[in-house]
Protein backbone atom coordinates (compact mmCIF):
# COMPACT_ATOMS: atom_id res chain seq x y z
CA UNK A 1 0.00 0.00 0.00
CA UNK A 2 1.11 3.32 -1.07
CA UNK A 3 0.13 6.42 1.58
CA UNK A 4 0.25 9.84 -0.21
CA UNK A 5 0.27 12.44 2.25
CA UNK A 6 -0.35 15.63 0.84
CA UNK A 7 -1.86 18.53 -0.95
CA UNK A 8 -4.88 18.98 -3.06
CA UNK A 9 -5.27 21.57 -5.39
CA UNK A 10 -7.09 22.88 -8.41
CA UNK A 11 -4.80 24.13 -10.62
CA UNK A 12 -5.94 27.56 -12.80
CA UNK A 13 -3.40 27.46 -16.09
CA UNK A 14 -2.37 30.36 -18.40
CA UNK A 15 -0.59 29.74 -21.55
CA UNK A 16 1.69 32.96 -22.50
CA UNK A 17 3.99 33.37 -24.77
CA UNK A 18 6.76 34.07 -22.47
CA UNK A 19 6.81 34.28 -18.82
CA UNK A 20 6.42 37.61 -17.47
CA UNK A 21 9.00 39.50 -15.44
CA UNK A 22 7.99 41.38 -11.87
CA UNK A 23 5.63 43.87 -13.04
CA UNK A 24 5.32 43.19 -16.21
CA UNK A 25 1.89 41.91 -18.26
CA UNK A 26 2.42 40.14 -21.00
CA UNK A 27 -0.49 38.55 -22.92
CA UNK A 28 -1.84 34.60 -23.03
CA UNK A 29 -3.05 32.38 -25.32
CA UNK A 30 -4.94 29.89 -23.26
CA UNK A 31 -6.76 28.88 -20.03
CA UNK A 32 -7.53 25.59 -18.43
CA UNK A 33 -7.97 24.25 -15.32
CA UNK A 34 -7.30 20.37 -13.74
CA UNK A 35 -7.03 19.10 -10.82
CA UNK A 36 -3.24 19.47 -9.09
CA UNK A 37 -1.57 19.71 -5.79
CA UNK A 38 1.71 17.62 -5.37
CA UNK A 39 0.46 15.11 -3.10
CA UNK A 40 -2.83 14.47 -5.61
CA UNK A 41 -0.20 14.27 -8.67
CA UNK A 42 2.07 12.02 -6.68
CA UNK A 43 -1.02 9.86 -5.59
CA UNK A 44 -2.41 9.26 -9.17
CA UNK A 45 0.53 8.59 -10.27
CA UNK A 46 1.26 5.68 -8.41
CA UNK A 47 -2.16 4.33 -9.05
CA UNK A 48 -1.66 4.70 -12.28
CA UNK A 49 1.13 3.00 -12.46
CA UNK A 50 -0.39 -0.36 -10.61
CA UNK A 51 -0.15 0.18 -7.09
CA UNK A 52 -2.92 0.23 -4.27
CA UNK A 53 -2.58 4.11 -3.35
CA UNK A 54 -4.87 6.24 -0.84
CA UNK A 55 -4.77 9.80 -0.35
CA UNK A 56 -4.47 12.09 2.89
CA UNK A 57 -5.90 15.77 2.86
CA UNK A 58 -8.40 17.66 2.68
CA UNK A 59 -10.65 19.86 0.17
CA UNK A 60 -12.96 22.47 0.85
CA UNK A 61 -16.59 23.52 0.83
CA UNK A 62 -16.33 25.21 -2.25
CA UNK A 63 -16.73 24.40 -6.00
CA UNK A 64 -13.68 23.44 -6.83
CA UNK A 65 -13.39 20.21 -4.13
CA UNK A 66 -14.95 17.95 -6.43
CA UNK A 67 -13.01 19.28 -9.78
CA UNK A 68 -9.74 18.79 -7.45
CA UNK A 69 -10.82 14.96 -6.86
CA UNK A 70 -12.22 14.00 -9.99
CA UNK A 71 -8.93 12.79 -11.51
CA UNK A 72 -8.00 10.92 -8.31
CA UNK A 73 -11.37 8.92 -8.08
CA UNK A 74 -11.30 8.10 -11.87
CA UNK A 75 -7.97 6.73 -11.36
CA UNK A 76 -9.37 4.17 -8.52
CA UNK A 77 -7.24 6.17 -5.56
CA UNK A 78 -8.81 5.33 -2.08
CA UNK A 79 -10.35 8.98 -0.89
CA UNK A 80 -11.53 7.84 2.68
CA UNK A 81 -9.20 9.82 4.56
CA UNK A 82 -9.76 13.27 2.51
CA UNK A 83 -11.74 15.39 4.88
CA UNK A 84 -14.01 18.42 3.59
CA UNK A 85 -13.05 21.09 5.62
CA UNK A 86 -14.02 24.93 6.34
CA UNK A 87 -12.87 27.37 3.68
CA UNK A 88 -11.78 26.76 0.02
CA UNK A 89 -9.78 24.39 -1.65
CA UNK A 90 -6.22 24.72 -2.60
CA UNK A 91 -5.36 26.08 -6.05
CA UNK A 92 -2.15 26.66 -7.92
CA UNK A 93 -1.73 29.85 -10.32
CA UNK A 94 0.20 28.56 -13.20
CA UNK A 95 1.51 30.17 -15.87
CA UNK A 96 3.49 28.30 -18.85
CA UNK A 97 5.79 29.61 -21.88
CA UNK A 98 5.60 28.67 -25.38
CA UNK A 99 8.87 26.32 -24.45
CA UNK A 100 6.84 24.56 -21.62
CA UNK A 101 8.57 26.18 -18.87
CA UNK A 102 6.38 27.17 -15.74
CA UNK A 103 6.22 29.58 -12.96
CA UNK A 104 3.49 28.50 -9.78
CA UNK A 105 2.31 30.44 -7.25
CA UNK A 106 0.28 28.28 -4.57
CA UNK A 107 -2.35 29.44 -2.53
CA UNK A 108 -2.90 26.42 0.36
CA UNK A 109 -6.58 26.87 1.28
CA UNK A 110 -7.93 23.25 2.73
CA UNK A 111 -4.39 21.94 2.56
CA UNK A 112 -3.10 24.06 5.41
CA UNK A 113 -5.66 22.34 7.93
CA UNK A 114 -4.40 18.89 6.97
CA UNK A 115 -3.78 18.47 10.94
CA UNK A 116 -1.59 16.00 13.35
CA UNK A 117 -4.79 14.11 13.87
CA UNK A 118 -5.06 12.84 10.59
CA UNK A 119 -1.44 11.69 10.51
CA UNK A 120 -2.11 10.07 13.92
CA UNK A 121 -4.95 7.98 12.34
CA UNK A 122 -3.16 6.42 9.97
CA UNK A 123 -1.40 2.27 10.44
CA UNK A 124 1.83 1.53 8.30
CA UNK A 125 3.09 -2.17 7.67
CA UNK A 126 6.70 -3.24 6.96
CA UNK A 127 6.99 -2.88 3.21
CA UNK A 128 4.41 0.12 2.41
CA UNK A 129 5.40 3.22 1.15
CA UNK A 130 4.45 6.80 2.60
CA UNK A 131 5.00 9.58 0.19
CA UNK A 132 5.67 12.82 1.38
CA UNK A 133 6.01 16.39 -0.13
CA UNK A 134 5.80 20.26 1.52
CA UNK A 135 2.62 21.63 0.83
CA UNK A 136 0.99 20.97 4.05
CA UNK A 137 1.82 21.66 7.76
CA UNK A 138 5.34 20.28 9.00
CA UNK A 139 4.06 19.45 12.14
CA UNK A 140 1.37 16.85 10.65
CA UNK A 141 3.98 15.69 8.25
CA UNK A 142 6.47 14.98 10.98
CA UNK A 143 3.83 12.70 12.76
CA UNK A 144 3.07 10.81 9.69
CA UNK A 145 6.77 10.00 8.87
CA UNK A 146 7.65 9.12 12.01
CA UNK A 147 4.76 6.21 12.33
CA UNK A 148 5.88 4.73 8.78
CA UNK A 149 9.84 4.73 10.07
CA UNK A 150 8.54 3.11 13.61
CA UNK A 151 6.58 0.47 11.13
CA UNK A 152 9.03 -0.21 8.91
CA UNK A 153 7.63 1.40 5.83
CA UNK A 154 9.56 3.58 3.43
CA UNK A 155 9.45 7.43 3.63
CA UNK A 156 9.86 9.44 0.67
CA UNK A 157 10.29 12.64 1.05
CA UNK A 158 10.11 15.20 -2.04
CA UNK A 159 11.46 18.65 -0.56
CA UNK A 160 9.00 20.51 -2.65
CA UNK A 161 8.74 23.54 -2.46
CA UNK A 162 11.97 24.10 -0.22
CA UNK A 163 11.11 24.84 3.17
CA UNK A 164 13.88 26.00 5.69
CA UNK A 165 11.24 25.24 8.25
CA UNK A 166 10.97 21.14 7.46
CA UNK A 167 15.00 20.19 7.01
CA UNK A 168 14.78 18.33 10.39
CA UNK A 169 11.75 15.95 8.33
CA UNK A 170 14.94 14.62 5.83
CA UNK A 171 16.60 12.29 8.56
CA UNK A 172 12.98 10.92 9.06
CA UNK A 173 13.48 9.63 4.79
CA UNK A 174 14.87 6.44 3.18
CA UNK A 175 14.88 8.36 0.50
CA UNK A 176 14.83 11.73 -0.56
CA UNK A 177 13.48 13.31 -4.05
CA UNK A 178 15.05 17.06 -4.95
CA UNK A 179 15.36 18.38 -8.24
CA UNK A 180 19.32 20.29 -9.10
CA UNK A 181 17.96 23.78 -7.60
CA UNK A 182 16.25 22.21 -4.19
CA UNK A 183 19.25 19.50 -4.18
CA UNK A 184 21.54 22.98 -4.04
CA UNK A 185 19.47 24.82 -1.49
CA UNK A 186 19.29 22.06 1.12
CA UNK A 187 23.07 21.46 0.46
CA UNK A 188 23.86 24.79 2.32
CA UNK A 189 21.10 24.83 4.50
CA UNK A 190 22.82 21.85 6.06
CA UNK A 191 26.06 23.27 5.63
CA UNK A 192 27.52 21.22 2.91
CA UNK A 193 30.35 22.89 0.34
CA UNK A 194 29.15 23.65 -3.17
CA UNK A 195 29.53 21.22 -5.93
CA UNK A 196 27.56 19.64 -8.62
CA UNK A 197 24.62 18.07 -7.97
CA UNK A 198 26.10 14.46 -7.39
CA UNK A 199 28.86 15.65 -4.90
CA UNK A 200 26.14 17.21 -3.30
CA UNK A 201 23.53 14.07 -2.97
CA UNK A 202 26.65 12.43 -1.87
CA UNK A 203 27.22 14.60 1.29
CA UNK A 204 23.50 14.53 2.22
CA UNK A 205 23.07 10.80 1.79
CA UNK A 206 26.38 10.34 3.93
CA UNK A 207 24.99 12.97 6.06
CA UNK A 208 21.70 11.52 6.81
CA UNK A 209 22.21 7.54 6.20
CA UNK A 210 19.81 7.41 3.24
CA UNK A 211 18.81 7.26 -0.68
CA UNK A 212 18.74 10.99 -2.04
CA UNK A 213 17.71 10.72 -5.75
CA UNK A 214 17.95 13.82 -7.83
CA UNK A 215 15.89 14.81 -10.80
CA UNK A 216 17.98 16.32 -13.28
CA UNK A 217 15.03 17.19 -16.33
CA UNK A 218 16.23 16.18 -19.37
CA UNK A 219 19.22 14.86 -18.33
CA UNK A 220 17.36 11.74 -16.42
CA UNK A 221 17.97 11.42 -12.29
CA UNK A 222 20.84 10.39 -10.40
CA UNK A 223 20.85 8.68 -6.82
CA UNK A 224 23.38 7.77 -4.24
CA UNK A 225 22.86 5.43 -2.05
CA UNK A 226 25.16 3.28 0.38
CA UNK A 227 28.07 5.12 -1.33
CA UNK A 228 27.17 4.40 -4.74
CA UNK A 229 25.81 6.74 -7.18
CA UNK A 230 23.83 5.45 -9.93
CA UNK A 231 22.26 7.35 -13.09
CA UNK A 232 19.08 7.10 -15.69
CA UNK A 233 18.66 8.73 -18.63
CA UNK A 234 15.17 10.08 -19.25
CA UNK A 235 13.32 9.58 -22.86
CA UNK A 236 13.99 11.84 -25.41
CA UNK A 237 10.88 13.90 -26.04
CA UNK A 238 9.32 17.27 -27.11
CA UNK A 239 8.58 19.02 -24.36
CA UNK A 240 5.04 20.70 -24.25
CA UNK A 241 4.85 21.64 -20.64
CA UNK A 242 6.81 20.56 -17.56
CA UNK A 243 4.36 20.57 -14.82
CA UNK A 244 3.70 17.48 -12.53
CA UNK A 245 6.58 16.15 -14.38
CA UNK A 246 8.47 16.08 -10.71
CA UNK A 247 5.59 14.25 -9.48
CA UNK A 248 4.70 11.57 -12.05
CA UNK A 249 8.43 10.58 -11.34
CA UNK A 250 7.65 10.23 -7.48
CA UNK A 251 4.24 8.32 -7.83
CA UNK A 252 5.75 5.55 -10.13
CA UNK A 253 9.31 6.02 -8.17
CA UNK A 254 7.27 4.82 -4.68
CA UNK A 255 5.12 1.89 -7.53
CA UNK A 256 8.37 0.69 -8.03
CA UNK A 257 9.87 0.70 -5.28
CA UNK A 258 6.85 -1.00 -4.07
CA UNK A 259 7.50 -3.75 -6.14
CA UNK A 260 10.31 -4.74 -4.69
CA UNK A 261 12.12 -3.20 -7.76
CA UNK A 262 15.73 -2.22 -6.94
CA UNK A 263 16.47 1.86 -6.60
CA UNK A 264 18.06 1.91 -10.21
CA UNK A 265 15.31 -0.03 -11.85
CA UNK A 266 12.55 1.82 -10.23
CA UNK A 267 14.30 4.83 -11.11
CA UNK A 268 13.90 3.92 -14.93
CA UNK A 269 10.68 3.37 -14.79
CA UNK A 270 10.29 7.03 -13.06
CA UNK A 271 12.46 8.77 -15.58
CA UNK A 272 10.22 7.33 -18.67
CA UNK A 273 7.03 8.57 -16.67
CA UNK A 274 8.40 11.56 -16.01
CA UNK A 275 9.35 12.08 -19.28
CA UNK A 276 6.19 11.17 -20.96
CA UNK A 277 4.10 13.48 -18.81
CA UNK A 278 6.04 16.31 -20.35
CA UNK A 279 4.53 15.42 -23.69
CA UNK A 280 0.97 16.81 -22.34
CA UNK A 281 -0.67 19.37 -21.02
CA UNK A 282 -1.54 19.84 -17.37
CA UNK A 283 -0.54 17.70 -14.02
CA UNK A 284 -2.78 14.91 -13.33
CA UNK A 285 -4.39 14.91 -17.10
CA UNK A 286 -0.27 14.60 -18.23
CA UNK A 287 -0.11 11.73 -15.84
CA UNK A 288 1.16 8.56 -18.28
CA UNK A 289 -0.99 5.30 -17.36
CA UNK A 290 1.89 2.04 -16.95
CA UNK A 291 1.15 0.22 -19.80
CA UNK A 292 2.26 3.72 -22.10
CA UNK A 293 5.37 3.60 -19.64
CA UNK A 294 6.43 0.14 -20.22
CA UNK A 295 5.97 0.65 -23.62
CA UNK A 296 8.17 3.35 -23.79
CA UNK A 297 11.02 1.90 -21.43
CA UNK A 298 14.64 1.69 -23.26
CA UNK A 299 15.32 -1.59 -24.82
CA UNK A 300 11.53 -2.44 -25.40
Amino acid sequence: MITVFGSINLDLIGNVERLPRPGETVPGTAFANAPGGKGANQALAAALAGAATRMVGAVGKDAFAEPALELLRAGGVDLSRVRTVDGPTGVALILVDAAGENVIAVIPGANGMVGEQDAAALRFSRGDALVLQLEVPVASIAVAARLAREAGAHVLLNFAPFRSDALELIRSATHLIVNESECALVATALGIPGGDPAAQAKAIAEKHGQAVIVTLGRDGALAVADGKTETVAALQVTALDTVGAGDTFCGYLAAGLSEGRSLSAAMALAASAGSLACTRAGAQPSIPRRSEVEAALPGR
